[in-house]
């Protein structure tokens, strides 16, 4: 009989702690090669042992755009996820969807303040707006350069010296382009990938001509500016004037596993592939800052949290304890090894376990280095009409994006853009 009543009793216990244990669910995409969810499995389990009384339940919903599309979906049927990494540039998205709430509204004492100060500008720079905090920086990143070290000696160039400016990078990429008896292109100088995130490579070449795609607000673009018009220019330039990148789209996807294959010799891509390079590539490489056209520059992209406005009081605090759990200096450090992302915060790099990594792989260093001059990732009020792809020539599909964050405007930018860039290109 005792033994019942101690099993019984036991029962309770649990019952009890199963009743006070809070559930949270974490949405999360994967846009870049590595074991992510893994590692996003395994951190949610150690979350949990470290804290008993939450049970965080992982959900991998695809790439950026289907966990967006998955996320709000779920928000207007009332069972929204708890958190999500989304794209730091879905904020007003999710915003004006009333999905999310500020992280000001329950993250009020002096340490929670401290804590989102603790990350780069760079990044709270499109975590920000209104003057509150809406997202908080995770899995973010830059564009880098890469490149392959035996294919620049065989084609006499400096293993080591990777190209600084637009012009070099020209230079480089026509000795690196290989054709074969028959004039097919079997080795290409250079690709920037032109699906996935179109708009964000675009980016990156407006800036390095000295201007950006969008004002702070996130109310007006830019497309017909000089300087915008030259970075496009000189992106189409490298297809049809120089002869040294793919035709048509150049996809995100495929890239590295063409740079793994020696298809080509440089590529554009984000500081989050660059444990998936370490992994893949069976050749020495190298890791840059893009070159400069009139400056250098990268605007920062990847994922941020953001806490769903349907979640309940006991949901957002456990939300917020996971997400300062995994964004402590060390957890920082690590997601930024295990995954090539850079690591959201000044002190993770200061963190043993860095500077070891640093260290042995050098080039883990440059996905930080590009912050110094990273502008924010573009992003407007009505993004998924602001940023778009179009063909500008009979024969190739080329990303052009070609309308506004208001209708009026796309009205005026898209035929001017779309006219210089078809003579350009005729």
């Amino acid at each position: 009989m005792k033994a019942i009543r101690m099993l019984w009793a036991a029962l309770a216990a649990l019952s009890l702690s199963a009743a006070a244990q809070t559930e949270i669910s974490f949405y999360y995409p994967v846009a870049v090669g590595g074991p992510i969810t893994k590692i996003v499995d395994q951190m949610a389990s150690d979350f949990e042992k470290d804290n008993p009384g939450i049970r965080v339940k992982p959900v991998y919903a695809g790439s950026y755009q289907e966990t967006l599309v998955k996320g709000i979906t779920a928000h207007k049927s009332g069972q929204p996820p708890t958190t999500a990494v989304l794209l730091s540039t879905d904020m007003y998205t999710l915003i004006d969807e009333d999905a999310i709430v500020p992280f000001d509204d329950f993250a009020t004492s002096p340490d929670d303040r401290a804590w989102m100060n603790s990350f780069y500008p760079a990044f709270m720079a499109n975590s920000r707006t209104g003057g509150k905090t809406w997202g908080i920086p995770f899995q973010r990143s830059t564009i880098v350069l890469y490149w392959n070290k035996e294919l620049f000696k065989e084609a006499g160039l400096d293993p080591n010296r990777p190209p600084a400016t637009w012009k070099e990078q020209v230079e480089y990429a026509q000795k690196l382009t290989r054709r074969d008896a028959s004039g097919k292109v079997t080795q290409w100088g250079i690709q920037i990938p032109s699906s996935g995130f179109p708009y964000w490579l675009f980016q990156a070449l407006a800036i390095q001509a000295g201007t950006n795609l969008m004002n702070a607000a996130g109310t007006q673009t830019y497309y017909d500016k000089p300087e915008v018009i030259e970075g496009l220019t000189y992106w189409v330039d490298l297809v049809n004037k120089y002869k040294v990148h793919p035709e048509g789209i150049v996809e995100w996807g495929t890239t590295p596993k063409d740079f793994f294959e020696k298809k080509v010799a440089m590529m554009w891509t984000t500081t989050g592939n660059l444990t998936n390079v370490r992994t893949n590539a069976k050749f020495d490489f190298g890791v840059a800052m893009l070159p400069a056209g009139k400056q250098r520059g990268s605007p920062t992209g990847g994922g941020n949290f953001y806490i769903f406005a349907k979640s309940t009081p006991a949901q957002r605090d456990a939300a917020l304890k996971f997400i300062k759990w995994v964004t402590t200096p060390q957890r920082a450090a690590q997601w930024g090894i295990d995954t090539g992302y850079v690591a959201v915060r000044a002190d993770a790099w200061e963190t043993p376990v860095m500077k070891q990594y640093v260290a042995g792989f050098p080039p883990a260093v440059v996905a930080r280095d590009p912050m110094i001059p990273a502008q924010v990732q573009p992003t407007t009020r009505a993004r998924g009409q602001a940023f778009r792809t179009a063909p500008t020539t009979a024969e190739s599909s080329w990303p052009m994006v070609t309308c506004s964050a208001t209708r009026r405007q796309s009205a005026g930018e898209r035929p001017r853009l779309a006219a210089r860039i078809a003579s350009r290109t005729a």
